[in-house]
Formats: C-alpha cells, sequence, structure tokens
C-alpha cells in the first residue's frame, strides 16, 4: 500500500518571540536572541532514525511549521535540505513551504530563503486592523505585513499564502470585510480563512474576549467566500482558497489521507506499512529539551508509535477527506486504508439521507449541509 501512495516531509519548529493567547500549537517563547543550531543537528539525527521505514520512497512536499520557523537563519534550512537530499529521493518538483511570521524578517531574508531552497510561503498575516492585532497578540503591523509581500515578490517566491483569521474579539462584519479586500489586493496565490475558536489550553479559552454570535461569524463567513469567488480564489477545502493550480499540495496530502514524516519537538507523522497493511501513527516528545536529549541517545526512533485499529480507519480516513469540497473517490478510501469500501456503505446511506452528502463522479463529497454541519457529517463514521 505505501509505494503507492504520496510522502510528505513536515518539519516543526516550536520557538516564537512570544506565544499568542489563541494558539494551542506546541509553541514556546524564545529565550535567547535567536533558536539553538543544535536543533538542526536534532532534526537530522531524527531523520536518519526515521529512514528505515522510508525506504523506496520520495519526498513530495516539505512544510516547515511552528512556531515561527522564520526565527531560523537562511543557512540552517540550506543544510538541513541538504541533509535530506543526501539521505531520500527528493522530487524534482518538489514543494518547500515556510510559515513566517512578518514581524520576524530582516530586509532580504526571503532571498535569502529562496536561495536556500524554499520556493512556497505562508505568511501569518491574520488580519490588517491594529486593533485586532494587538488583541490577538501579535508582534507585527500591517505594514509589516505589506513589506513583507513586496519582498516575497522580489525574491522570485510568487507562490504565497496569506493566513486570515474572522469573527474576531468585537470584529464587525465590515472590518472583516476589509480584511479581505486588502488581502485580495495583495494579490497571493494562496489566502487561508478561518474562524478564531477558543481552544482549550490557551489564554483566551481561560479568559474568552467577546467575540462575534454564531449568526455574525456564519454571515462573515458566507460573504468572504463569494467575495474570494468573485477575486478568483475558489474555495477547496473548509478554511483553504486558492488560485488555479496553487491549492497546498502539502496540505491535500492530509486531507487525502497520504503519508507523511514528522521531525522536531511534538511532530506527528502517519506511514503505511506494506506488510501487513497497517497504518502507524508517530508522535514525538513535545518539549524542545526533551526531544533533543531523547533524539540525542536514539537508536531507532524515538516518541510514542501505534498502529490505527481498522475499526477507527473510516473516522480517521473521513475526518480528513471530508474537509476536501471535491470529497473522495471510492477507490481511494479502499487504497488508503486497505479497506472494502463495503464497511462504509452504511453510514455514506446514512449521511445521504440526512442531506449531508451527495454522490459525484467514483464516489461522494460532502453537500453544502454537510459542510455547514461537518462535525455531525463526521462523527457519523466513528466506529
Amino acid at each position: 500500500m505505501s509505494a503507492d501512495l504520496p510522502l510528505a516531509l513536515y518539519v516543526h519548529m516550536p520557538w516564537c518571540v512570544r506565544k499568542c493567547p489563541y494558539c494551542d500549537f506546541n509553541s514556546h517563547q524564545l529565550k535567547s536572541a535567536k533558536p539553538d543550531g543544535a536543533y538542526i543537528d536534532s532534526l537530522i539525527r531524527d531523520l536518519d532514525c526515521e529512514l528505515p521505514l522510508l525506504a523506496g520512497r520520495a519526498i513530495a512536499t516539505v512544510f516547515f511549521g511552528g512556531g515561527t520557523p522564520s526565527l531560523f537563519h537562511p543557512e540552517d534550512f540550506k543544510r538541513l535540505l541538504s541533509a535530506l537530499r543526501q539521505r531520500i529521493e527528493v522530487a524534482a518538483d518538489v514543494e518547500i513551504t515556510l510559515e513566517a511570521n512578518p514581524g520576524t524578517i530582516e530586509r532580504g531574508r526571503f532571498a535569502e530563503y529562496a536561495q536556500a531552497g524554499i520556493n512556497r510561503v505562508s505568511l501569518g498575516a491574520q488580519t490588517f486592523a491594529p486593533r485586532a492585532l494587538e488583541l490577538l497578540g501579535r508582534i507585527h503591523t500591517a505594514d509589516d505585513t505589506h513589506r513583507a509581500v513586496e519582498e516575497l515578490r522580489a525574491a522570485g517566491i510568487g507562490n504565497f499564502n496569506l493566513d486570515l483569521m474572522y469573527a474576531l474579539p468585537q470584529q464587525s462584519f465590515d472590518e472583516a470585510m476589509q480584511d479581505v479586500r486588502v488581502a485580495c489586493a495583495l494579490n497571493p496565490a494562496h489566502i487561508s480563512h478561518y474562524q478564531l475558536t477558543l481552544e482549550p489550553g490557551t489564554v483566551f479559552h481561560a479568559r474568552p474576549p467577546p467575540l462575534p454570535d454564531e449568526e455574525l461569524a456564519w454571515e462573515i463567513q458566507t460573504e468572504a467566500q463569494g467575495r474570494l469567488a468573485a477575486a478568483g480564489y475558489l474555495q477547496y477545502e473548509v478554511s483553504a482558497y486558492a488560485r488555479a493550480g496553487a491549492q497546498c499540495r502539502h496540505n491535500l496530502n492530509y486531507w487525502r489521507f497520504g503519508d507523511y514524516v514528522g521531525l522536531g519537538a511534538g511532530a506527528h507523522g502517519k506511514l503505511s506499512m506494506a506488510v501487513p497493511e497497517r497504518i502507524l501513527r508517530t508522535a514525538k516528545p513535545k518539549q524542545p529539551r526533551d526531544y533533543q536529549q531523547r533524539i540525542a541517545q536514539a537508536v531507532s526512533a524515538c516518541g510514542e508509535r501505534n498502529f490505527i485499529a481498522p475499526k477507527d480507519l473510516p473516522f480517521e480516513f473521513m475526518l480528513n477527506a471530508l474537509r476536501l469540497n471535491e470529497g473522495f473517490e471510492t477507490g481511494d478510501f479502499q487504497r488508503r486504508t486497505g479497506l472494502s469500501s463495503r464497511v462504509v456503505e452504511p453510514a455514506l446511506a446514512r449521511a445521504q439521507e440526512r442531506g449531508l452528502l451527495e454522490p459525484r463522479t467514483g464516489g461522494w463529497r460532502p453537500s453544502a449541509l454537510g459542510r455547514r454541519f461537518l462535525n455531525d457529517l463526521q462523527a457519523g463514521f466513528l466506529a
């Protein structure tokens, strides 16, 4: 099963200048002027420990996420990507994405990132309203985002994403639409437009700020979808909009239940074993210091390693595939889970009867109602 699946690489770089009050990602405030370069050594060692499971496969996409990967120097990425190519085949058209905070980019840095091999950037703009940026605890300004976009284009990186949040504290409908207008005017290849949610373990969850009600949030979402479509950004996933041909290939691999290797503190992976047909989940230690100490001592891959129970595979697959507007092909369910499509036929029929799912050529996709009540649709496939 594994030989036919695309393989992605996710690399977690866990430090930020400051932890945002809404963020539940595995990120840690930087205590020094820059991240320790020894972390790159740990990532290379981590890759070496994973290699026995990757024989005969090639990396199709690479994603540097965080945290704030742009705190690392371009030379760090050059060294890591060079080590990757020395150890495993990398596709000639590999997509290599770097997440960047506009407030951590020094002038000329994007040109150096491009020389190191980065060919796609995801900018964490979030909003262009000064008051909203302050409420979100962001360290950048709207001017920083505009400057970063100019520098991306000067560096020849036209394939970039803007992260945009809505339903922000005290945000009005008009303010949300202004953010969409400004984002479209910057003409990125891709826009991620997602609703702020109060995640457990965050400052906002402990002390909730005043947020727009559900009705206003839905109004913002539907109007933004229309305006993004009119500007040439077609929705292909719950929160992802792209110009033709500019969908994020790395994230598409997740939604299509492809395989990925996770390197770095708290990184997760999913690997399909050819014999027997089983799917392995991996998770690295979350704390950077613990991760680096355990990697230094490892004789094999460190962290948690568990196979997904066959009874859980239908839900795992649908949790991802039903996020896509296009849905999935029945054959892909069989190829990527190793299960017969017969095991999900009753759940598919129930979802269709409820109006949450509709047939497409060779498969199924969420209906408009299913996209609105996606959690209910996905829950129908729980064991």
